[in-house]
């Protein structure tokens, strides 16, 4: 059994492919648990985000992994192959620290991602599928995010998805403080996006949210206003930027709404970013006149901008995960003599147990003390060195000089002539 990561990303996965694969909070637990129990899949976590979808497994076999993936998204062989990635033990272990730190993101060094990765791991250690190799391999994972964060300047000028919002609807309006914002959903990425247009302080901030505490502890927070979810409909027309990053399987707002929206506006423009998978926007409403809508994949031509500054701490991140990797490939290689161990101790505490049954039925006869501590001692001693000793007196030439070698290692003994 071994580790293996396989999954689909934005390096290469267009939205539309990556949207026929992610996974909603709510439904991980079911597909964890049909993954683990169907197949020979030992252990199992599964990253979902805008940008990726990755399943973290210890098994046999990826092949098992990646057909379950398709049959449980109803999806054709064609389809996912020219997308799909499948990275064996040291590369997966590789994948997951650079993920972490990240470094394989959409925006180089963005910080959500290591969030998202603990939720994975909570998220299947509440469903049971979560072992010790896969919960030792997670703990591993945030320890070396921690250290390449901490340690480099990989985080410096980030351009993270809610700042990118940001300066998307800056290229429509020249002043974001004029404009009366909605945001739909109350999710982090929400959050993050409020922070960063409350920073810019507009006219007007409106939440959205199903669930209304949590709307209205946003509001809160940053001054805002609340409004119903299926109010929105109605009310759109009343905003200038709207930012919806939902869990929801279908669209929130369709070409209709936002046709209506726009006429009663008198053409005014609109900013809608869209940055949910699936989407919450229907993508028609990028070809009104009056509307430009973003999505994520319209993100990855903010990226490049100050890359050149992180590049330095890409090379000192990329040394750090090197060395992380082979500790724990180290782990995993020392598990091997667990069995070994156990039952080496199982012997010898079986030995003990016997040598002190045997003494107590002398002690209790009434014999000398000493004379059963010496006997016991004697008794232990040459039970424990029977296997060695007899192993290397019938070995060969060639075989006793290796194993002696090799008991002078364990023993760290230093041999006379």
């Amino acid at each position: 059994m071994q580790v293996f990561a396989l999954g689909i990303s934005h390096h290469k996965a267009p939205q539309v492919v990556r949207e026929q694969l992610a996974f909603d909070l709510t439904g991980l637990p079911t597909a964890l648990h049909d993954l683990t129990r169907q197949h020979l899949v030992r252990e199992a976590a599964i990253l979902s985000t805008c940008n990726r979808t990755e399943i973290y497994c210890a098994a046999d076999s990826a092949n098992v992994v990646s057909d379950w993936l398709k049959h449980y998204r109803s999806l054709p062989v064609t389809s996912l192959e020219p997308y799909l990635y499948v990275h064996p033990q040291r590369e997966a272990i590789c994948h997951m620290f650079r993920v972490a730190s990240g470094l394989d993101s959409m925006v180089l060094g963005e910080p959500q991602i290591l969030g998202q990765m603990k939720q994975a791991a909570r998220v299947a250690g509440e469903a049971g599928t979560l072992g010790t190799l896969l919960n030792k391999l997670f703990q591993s994972t945030f320890e070396v995010a921690k250290e390449v964060r901490s340690t480099t300047a990989i985080g410096e000028n980030t351009v993270s998805m809610a700042a990118g919002a940001v300066r998307l609807a800056g290229r429509i309006f020249e002043s974001i403080a004029e404009q009366r914002v909605l945001f739909i959903g109350a999710g982090e990425m929400i959050e993050l996006c409020l922070s960063h247009f409350a920073a810019e302080k507009p006219r007007r901030i409106t939440i959205a949210n199903r669930t209304v505490a949590r709307a209205e502890a946003l509001a809160q927070k940053y001054n805002a206003d609340t409004l119903l979810l299926e109010e929105v409909g109605d009310r759109l027309v009343d905003y200038d930027i709207v930012v919806s990053c939902t869990a929801s399987p279908l669209p929130i707002i369709g070409l209709g709404m936002v046709e209506r929206a726009l006429k009663a506006r008198r053409h005014r423009p609109m900013v809608l970013v869209d940055l949910a998978i699936p989407r919450d926007i229907e993508s028609e409403v990028g070809d009104l006149d009056d509307a430009f809508l973003y999505k994520l994949d319209d993100l990855s031509e903010l990226v490049a901008e100050g890359m050149e500054s992180r590049q330095a701490a890409v090379v000192e991140a990329e040394t750090i995960i090197a060395s992380r990797v082979e500790d724990f490939l180290h782990w995993v290689g020392s598990r091997a003599a667990v069995p070994t161990i156990k039952a080496l101790r199982e012997s010898a505490e079986n030995t003990r147990r016997a040598e002190v049954e045997h003494a107590l039925r002398y002690l209790a006869r009434g014999d000398d003390p000493a004379k059963v501590l010496e006997m016991l001692s004697h008794g232990l001693t040459n039970k424990l060195l029977h296997a060695p000793t007899q192993l290397l007196g019938r070995a060969d030439n060639n075989e006793r000089q290796q194993l002696a070698q090799l008991v002078a290692r364990i023993y760290a003994l230093k041999p006379h002539d």
